[in-house]
Order: C-alpha cells, then sequence, then structure tokens
C-alpha cells in the first residue's frame, strides 16, 4: 500500500505538537474501509491485511511523520489552557485528486502526553457512529472530516459501563486546526507561534485572506454556513466546544451528536450538557460565541490593537446576519421556496411553531410536504391546513417548488435508535446493520429503504448519546 503522503504540520515547530507513534494492538480485524475514499486521497495497492495493520496502528506506512497536536479550548464554556490530541495520531497528511490538502489521523490509537490520565482508546460504538454519521453528513452535502477506516483492536477498554470492545476510526480532514490551537498559544503570550499557525492556516484554507482579520472573516463565514446547514437537517453537535470548532468550516468530533426525531428547539441529546448550552436552538448563537474566542485569539498578535479589536467586534458582531441569512436560503427552499424574502422568515417559524406543538417528526415533516400525506404528520390538522394555505399563496410564483423541496429534504438520516442497533449487532458480530444504514445513507435523498425512515416508537427513544471517552 502506498499513501502519497505531504506533510506540512509536522515542518512547524515542535512546540504545536508532539512526534510519537500510535500503540500497538494485539489482535486487530478490519470493520470498515472507504475504498472511494481511499482512491481520492490516491491511496494505492491497499490490501486487507496491510489496511487492517497501518490502520490499527500497527505498522506505519512509508512517509508517515505521526503526531499528536496540541490545543486548548473552552469546554462547556470554561477555558482548559491545554487539551491536545488525547487519543489521535495525526499519521501525515495527503494532496488528493482535487489539490485539497488533507489530514489523515487515527483516533482511538493511544495514549499520548496530552491524555489527561485517560487511556488513548475508543470502543466500537462511537467509532461506527462517527464513521457512519459523517459520511452520512457527506451525501447530505455537509462539509465534514470523513471516515476512511474503521478497525477493532481485538483488546478490551474499562468505561463505567465495563468492559467493551475497543476500536480506531481514521479519520480524514481539510485539517485539525481548531479554535482551540490559536487559543493555547494565545493564552501563553507566544506571539511568534501564534503568527506561525495564522500564516499557515491562512495558507491551507484561505490563501485569499489578508492577515489575522482576513482569517478571521472566513472563518466566521464558513462557519454561519455550516450551522445553517446543521439546523436545516435538524442536526444537534452536542458538543460545541471550541476545540471541537474547525478552522476549515467542516463538521469534526461526531461524540455525542444526534439528528432529532419530534422536533423540538431545546432538544438537547449529550449527556454531560446538563443545562442546554448546546442545544438544538442554541448552536447559532455558540457558534458566535466560539467565533468571539477565536477573534481574542487572533487579536494578541496584532501590533495595532485599539483599530483591530473595532475591526474583528465588527467581523463578529456581523455572524448573526450571515447565519440568519443562510438559515433563511435554506429553510426557504425545505418549503419550496427559490428565491427567499425577509418575510418568509415567519411563515416558517409558524411552521416550526406547528411541528413542536405537535411533536412531529422534524425530517418526516418536511418530507412529506409536497404530497398530499403532509397533514398526516400533524395532530392539529386543522392548524396545518390554515398554514399550507399560505405557503400554497407564497410559493405560487415559484419554479418547480417540489423539486426544491426534494433537494432539500432528505428521505433518510441516522436516527438514534437505528445507530444503537447497528452498535449492538455489531458487539455481537452481525456487521448486517452497518452496512444496511450505510447503503442507505450514501443516497440520502432517495427512498430506498422506507423502514430507515419510521421515526422511534416509545419503546425505541434513544433519549441520550456519549462522547465515548
Amino acid at each position: 500500500m502506498r499513501i502519497p503522503f505531504d506533510n506540512s504540520y509536522a515542518t512547524l515547530p515542535e512546540g504545536f505538537f508532539t512526534r510519537l507513534a500510535p500503540t500497538p494492538v494485539k489482535a486487530p480485524q478490519l470493520l470498515a474501509w472507504n475504498a472511494g475514499l481511499a482512491a481520492e486521497l490516491g491511496i494505492v495497492g491497499a490490501e486487507p491485511a496491510q489496511i487492517t495493520q497501518v490502520f490499527a496502528g500497527n505498522e506505519l506506512p512509508a512517509g508517515a511523520d505521526p503526531l499528536a497536536q496540541l490545543y486548548a479550548g473552552h469546554q462547556f464554556g470554561n477555558f482548559n489552557p491545554q487539551l491536545g490530541d488525547g487519543r489521535a495520531i495525526l499519521l501525515g497528511e495527503v494532496v488528493d485528486q482535487s489539490g485539497q490538502r488533507r489530514d489523515i489521523q487515527l483516533k482511538g490509537s493511544g495514549p499520548t502526553p496530552y491524555s489527561r490520565m485517560g487511556d488513548g482508546r475508543a470502543w466500537v460504538g462511537p467509532v461506527l457512529r462517527e464513521y457512519l454519521v459523517s459520511e452520512a453528513m457527506h451525501a447530505l452535502g455537509v462539509p465534514t472530516t470523513r471516515a476512511l477506516a474503521a478497525v477493532a483492536t481485538g483488546e478490551p477498554i474499562l468505561r463505567e459501563s465495563g468492559p467493551l470492545p475497543g476500536a480506531i476510526v481514521t479519520r480524514v480532514a481539510a485539517s485539525h486546526l481548531r479554535v482551540g490551537t490559536f487559543q493555547v498559544f494565545a493564552h501563553r503570550g507566544e506571539t511568534e507561534a501564534l503568527r506561525a499557525l495564522t500564516d499557515y492556516a491562512i495558507a491551507r484554507h484561505y490563501p485569499e485572506a489578508d492577515g489575522p482579520l482576513g482569517l478571521l472573516r472566513a472563518v466566521c463565514a464558513a462557519q454561519a454556513e455550516l450551522v445553517a446547514q446543521w439546523m436545516a437537517l435538524g442536526f444537534i453537535h452536542g458538543v460545541m466546544n471550541t476545540d471541537n470548532c474547525s478552522i476549515s468550516g467542516e463538521t469534526i468530533d461526531y461524540g455525542p451528536c444526534a439528528f432529532m426525531d419530534a422536533f423540538h428547539q431545546g432538544r438537547v441529546f449529550s449527556s454531560i450538557d446538563r443545562q442546554g448550552r448546546y442545544a438544538y436552538g442554541n448552536q447559532p448563537q455558540i457558534v458566535v460565541w466560539n467565533m468571539a474566542q477565536l477573534a481574542t485569539s487572533l487579536l494578541q498578535q496584532m501590533e495595532d490593537k485599539e483599530s483591530a479589536v473595532e475591526e474583528a467586534t465588527e467581523i463578529v458582531h456581523d455572524m448573526p446576519d450571515l447565519i440568519e441569512a443562510a438559515w433563511l436560503r435554506r429553510f426557504a427552499a425545505k418549503i419550496g421556496i427559490s428565491t427567499p424574502r425577509a418575510e418568509d422568515v415567519d411563515l416558517i417559524n409558524e411552521l416550526l411553531g406547528l411541528m413542536q406543538k405537535d411533536g412531529a417528526d422534524f425530517t418526516n415533516a418536511f418530507r412529506a410536504l409536497p404530497t398530499d400525506h403532509a397533514r398526516d404528520q400533524f395532530t392539529d390538522r386543522d392548524a396545518f391546513d390554515r398554514w399550507a394555505e399560505g405557503r400554497r399563496a407564497r410559493i405560487a410564483g415559484e419554479p418547480d417548488p417540489k423539486t426544491v423541496m426534494n433537494a432539500a429534504n432528505p428521505a433518510v438520516i441516522p436516527r438514534n435508535h437505528r445507530i444503537e442497533e447497528m452498535i449492538e449487532a455489531t458487539v455481537a458480530g452481525d456487521m448486517a446493520p452497518f452496512e444496511r444504514l450505510m447503503k442507505a445513507l450514501a443516497t440520502p435523498f432517495d427512498e430506498t429503504d422506507p423502514e430507515l425512515q419510521r421515526p422511534p416508537t416509545e419503546d425505541e427513544i434513544v433519549p441520550a448519546t456519549f462522547c465515548g471517552t
């Protein structure tokens, strides 16, 4: 197997990372391999036996320069001055077939200097959740990290519930630069390191950006679009800490994430989000808060701080308008409007209010709008009929609303209860549910597997999700 490594992060100063190899495992077994992504990355000659050894961390491929990255972060609003890759190793980077530079990282590959007394491992549940959900997000058109491989380690790991089967996921990302990567050097007052990081991020992700504030503006724009896409799919990240907020504008770190079934603005799934900080409806405000932390960090390198603070403040304060515009564009499409107007916000919010009042399924209610069965998604059907009449009047002049809606509203999403069923089956040695989900989620706008569109029954509801650490 040949991986065309072309490593750049490893050329930065040693203080940015710690060089170390993954910790080998005893009896690795390949669970999943993304051959299509491997081809995009230029990986050739991949045979199952070597794939298993390399992506278990047992064998280092030629050209790899493994390291664990340093970063800090606000976790649920509380600043931790040093975090870092506590269970991940960056093998290296490749320039893919489209010319984009991408990281290849093992997650669950053993302890690092940043493990904070953790074991550096992952169990098979979160590994397959990340594999499946990240690939589903890609198929839905959302900027995201990707999954290249999943390998069972053959070693148990201990969690609160007892011993669990270990596994490693190989994650591919535009980069693993986070808001927290900037925070660690700003907090330490390491101005030269902060400048080097800023220059690196601009060159890698936003070459048109003009200096630190140009970088801030570009990241704010990317994150505004990203959170609007999450909202339009009913996706809840679950742990929007600044160390889980990517500079590239990709969705990263699928820990306690979830897609809503019954709609509610305050929906929370993460078992550790006890105050609802990262609830569905709070995500737009939190991403602005995260960008304010990035601005604070970037300002530490500026010589004329007074004028820089003024401009950075303006950039961050403009972000809610960017999010609102992106939100309106995406939700307007969900009800068949190609050319949204400001007043369409009221029409959309009226529907969301009906959905919340009735506990309507978010995905299925939107998917049903072009059909004769839309009102069946609601208990207060008279209220829905009144809304539908207003919508019909609004879309009268819109081009092909049905096509617009079908392109904006997926038929199938990775529902929590299906993911849990898949994990239980995998632990029992049955990969068929995983393969079934992967097949359906590869074409989420097609109704290829109607049973996977069904919301959970009351006894199937999964009320909480866990980060896996």
